[in-house]
């Protein structure tokens, strides 16, 4: 994976994230307890993939860079 695509992953899974944050705090006001689990769960998972892709990120940069 390039850094371009983990730099694409990153804004994506944030922007999901954010998403997500809006929709799960307005299915609590909303009193839809059960979308709420749904929404939270799945802005961790891309909490965690947007983790993981900083990370994957991070070795290629200063891999490459040790090297020139």
């Amino acid at each position: 994976m390039s850094k371009k695509k983990c730099w694409i992953i990153i804004f994506i899974t944030i922007a999901l994230n954010v998403v997500m944050v809006q929709w799960t705090v307005e299915s609590y006001l909303g009193r839809e307890y059960e979308k709420v689990l749904i929404f939270s769960a799945i802005g961790v998972v891309g909490a965690f993939i947007a983790f993981f892709a900083y990370l994957n990120w991070r070795k290629r940069e200063y891999t490459q860079s040790s090297k020139d």
